[in-house]
């Protein structure tokens, strides 16, 4: 599996991060100050002051939202969730393709996520554009979803024609760094789980416990 949709937050709990969000008028910053050199040029949005009391209470909130989901928890295997910013997008906005930087001063990314923080329906364009081998997909998802994905991947933000576009952003540090390796774990934990629900403990899935605990020792940081 290479990314992972899901509902991380309440819709109405997400709009209540887009007002707060609104009303906050002076905390907002140039969104080239966070690009790389290769990256600013293509970049045009703005970002909450990372420093400001809205962003570190909205960070707390999202960080926590995430490492008590037993699903993102089992497909990230998050040792550090960090660089996590809110960001705003109006007409004539975008960010060009490019691979967000494996060594930020926060940490490493393995992974990165974007939350939606308002309905799709408030603004035109601004999808989350992610290259495959294959092809590009294009991701614009209801207001409190998020979308994981490797940070390997090239990716760029379509340009936003009308409307406001919110979201938060971030980068999960994992246990585990190869993309494969993380996966294969995922497949094997939900496996595991779904038989002890279905079936209930038996010896013999204690052993399928054993053998993910131990792969996890040797394939992790």
């Amino acid at each position: 599996m290479e990314y992972l949709t899901h509902s991380l937050i309440d819709k109405s709990e997400a709009l209540q991060i887009v007002n707060k969000l609104k009303a906050e008028k002076s905390s907002w910053q140039d969104g080239k100050k966070t690009a790389g050199s290769h990256a600013a040029e293509i970049k045009s949005n703005f970002q909450l002051d990372k420093n400001s009391k809205l962003s570190i209470n909205l960070r707390d909130i999202i960080v926590n939202k995430i490492i008590s989901n037993p699903l993102l928890k089992s497909f990230t295997l998050p040792s550090l969730i960090h660089g996590v910013m809110f960001t705003q997008s109006l007409a004539g906005h975008r960010y060009g393709s490019h691979i967000d930087n494996p060594y930020m001063p926060s940490g490493r990314s393995d992974l990165s996520f974007t939350l939606f923080l308002n309905n799709p329906e408030d603004y035109q364009g601004g999808e989350l554009c992610i290259q495959t081998i294959n092809k590009t997909e294009k991701v614009k998802l209801s207001a409190g979803e998020m979308i994981i994905y490797p940070s390997t991947q090239l990716h760029s933000v379509a340009e936003v024609k009308d409307g406001e576009r919110f979201v938060c952003v971030g980068w999960i540090q994992s246990y585990v760094q190869n993309n494969e390796d993380r996966n294969f774990l995922f497949g094997l934990d939900a496996g595991a789980k779904g038989l002890l629900a279905k079936h209930g403990r038996s010896d013999e899935l204690d052993l399928i416990f054993q053998s993910y605990s131990n792969i996890l020792r040797r394939l992790g940081d």
